[in-house]
């Protein structure tokens, strides 16, 4: 589509969503603006799902006000406004904005260099600072709705005053929004939080905000998901080390994080010294490497490690298991000789694969590249980062380079998920960092007798163990593959009279390591199997008079296909155990 950019061209854009999106946000300001006069402008941006715009209005906004706004929006689009551009010098902009009594707009600009040229876009009697672009004319928006509102602090700090964010979307069609909004109604049944309580998995108490409390089924769940890891990794032949939660400031000052993460950190004082409640699990593990010499013939070292860190996020920011203060990395750091970098980078990128094509994920990737606040040499950020580039190539992934995102002591390539929804999750990390071995004064042995500096991975698949299993509740919607499922059977009663049998078979269950739970309580089956079917618990086995009277017969119902028929007890534990086993996604019945 046609787009009018902020020095006054018309040409083509091909981001034409991006293009109705900023123009939608701009109508909803007009719209505010209008209905709401004393409000205050903040930004408005495009985003990938579609746009927000913070407003600083007394009293903030309801859902009620949402649909009044989009029937003015609506009138606007109408109009079939022209948008026009304009610009004027930075002080002219300070003082035309402070005109206007837009007081954050006036901030954005007071930030910009002196010489800077500032641009506007106007809409009829509307007028708000921006870049652009913008659509031509308020018509060609064909199809938006305003989803949602959220609290959102000025610049992103607590310090600053809250102010009210409206989400909205836009597409070219009423079709495609029709899709995106009823799959947001499909996100809304999914959501974790909700999921997560309904079904036991983990709480968020006033307590502890960001801080998840997590369940007994909840636990069965972690458990499960680090018995899998942990068989892979010793597969892999990785060492599993722990270390504590707690280290000295001067380690945290060694390895560079505190210059670089110190606000994020959590501190004490033990004796007369300070200490950090590690954010990270990376430099305990190079003390570790350190404890004792070692020679190439040993190299690569993997160590892994399952450590609980703390990050303290703004508490507008957290968000169920998706975002908290605490939570479990699966890490890993390899060390190695330079000559092993490729094969070893190939080979966690084919680990990646493995973990996340067991639960049916598809992803895409990303290599991001040195950052402003980086430490080191540009040989060795050149070196690392044309060694991510290589054994990308040669494990034939096709990514996507993130200029400037890398980590502050190496270039990294980051996994993004997409689950069922089709929404992104980023996950999985590979950093290659010849920074710490270097500040920990890291060595091997090498052919020639003589000592040289390893060079390290560090890597996440789950990323966070908590994230992830946030990520599978909305993924599977709460019904997880047997495998996974913190209650895989539920043995039901029909009448006290199956009772003993139904006792029986829990029994041989447990036994054959199955995790089961037995219902005998005096209600009518068909309440049992409802609470069973709202639990989303794969299989219920509907045990009354008759499959008491045969001793080795069950009835079996599947929470997705429904009743399957009867088979003898031996056979149905042959089958789940052999679902276990396989960590099979599909059901075997």
């Amino acid at each position: 589509m046609k787009a009018l950019y902020n020095d006054g061209r018309v040409e083509e854009c091909e981001d034409e969503l991006k293009i109705l999106r900023h123009t939608t946000s701009h109508v909803l300001a007009q719209a505010v603006k209008r209905l709401y006069p004393d409000t205050k402008l903040a930004i408005g941006p495009a985003i990938d799902t579609g746009f927000y715009y913070d407003f600083d209005k007394e009293g903030g906004f309801t859902q009620e006000d949402l649909n009044t706004l989009e029937v003015e929006m609506k009138k606007i689009i109408k109009e079939n406004l022209k948008l026009e551009t304009f610009s004027k010098p930075r002080q002219e902009a300070i003082e035309y904005l402070k005109e206007l009594g837009e007081p954050y707009k006036v901030q954005l600009v007071e930030d910009l260099p002196e010489d800077a040229v500032i641009t506007f876009y106007k809409q009829g009697e509307f007028v708000d600072l921006c870049a652009g672009p913008h659509a031509l004319y308020t018509k060609a928006i064909k199809a938006f709705k305003l989803t949602s509102l959220a609290g959102a602090y000025w610049r992103g700090s607590e310090k600053n005053k809250m102010l009210t964010r409206i989400y909205g979307t836009a597409f070219t069609n009423k079709e495609d929004l029709e899709k995106y909004l009823l799959m947001l109604e499909e996100v809304k049944k999914r959501d974790h939080r909700k999921l997560g309580k309904e079904l036991g998995i983990f709480a968020i108490m006033e307590e502890g905000p960001g801080f998840p409390f997590f369940l007994p089924k909840g636990m069965v769940l972690k458990n499960t998901l680090i018995e899998y890891w942990r068989e892979i990794h010793q597969r892999e032949n990785y060492l599993e080390i722990s270390t504590p939660m707690m280290l000295s400031q001067e380690l945290w000052q060694q390895s560079g994080h505190w210059d670089h993460y110190k606000d994020n950190m959590y501190t004490t004082m033990i004796d007369d010294g300070m200490f950090c409640v590690k954010p990270m699990n990376c430099p305990g593990g190079m003390l570790v490497y350190r404890l004792e010499p070692h020679s190439y013939k040993e190299l690569p070292i993997k160590m892994g490690e399952l450590g609980l860190v703390h990050r303290h996020e703004r508490s507008g920011t957290l968000l169920g298991l998706m975002r908290v203060r605490c939570f479990t990395q699966d890490d890993a750091h390899i060390f190695m000789t330079p000559d092993q970098i490729i094969d070893e980078l190939k080979g966690v990128v084919r680990l990646v694969n493995e973990v996340y094509s067991q639960f049916g994920f598809k992803y895409h990737v990303e290599l991001s590249t040195r950052p402003e606040n980086s430490m080191g040499s540009d040989e060795d950020w050149n070196n690392a980062t044309n060694a991510l580039t290589e054994a990308l190539k040669e494990s034939n992934l096709v990514y996507k380079v993130n200029e400037g995102d890398g980590a502050f002591y190496g270039p990294k390539i980051d996994f993004h998920l997409e689950d069922s929804l089709g929404r992104t999750w980023q996950c999985g990390t590979i950093q290659l960092d010849f920074q710490m071995p270097q500040r920990f004064d890291l060595t091997y042995v090498g052919a020639d007798g003589e000592k040289h500096r390893p060079v390290m991975i560090h890597r996440v698949i789950f990323g966070s163990i908590e994230r992830f299993i946030g990520i599978l509740i909305e993924h599977y919607a709460g019904k997880f593959p047997t495998w996974l499922s913190p209650v895989q059977v539920k043995v039901l009663s029909v009448s006290e009279k199956s009772h003993d049998y139904a006792e029986t078979v829990n029994k041989q269950l447990k036994a054959a390591g199955i995790r089961c739970e037995l219902d005998n309580r005096e209600e009518k089956i068909g309440y049992k199997i409802r609470e069973a079917q709202m639990q989303k618990t794969p299989y219920m086995l509907i045990l009354g008079e008759k499959e008491a009277e045969s001793g080795n017969t069950i009835s079996i119902r599947s929470r997705d296909k429904g009743d399957i028929g009867s088979m003898s007890t031996e056979q149905f534990i042959s089958q789940i155990c052999a679902e276990n086993e396989s960590r099979s996604n599909e059901s075997s019945f």
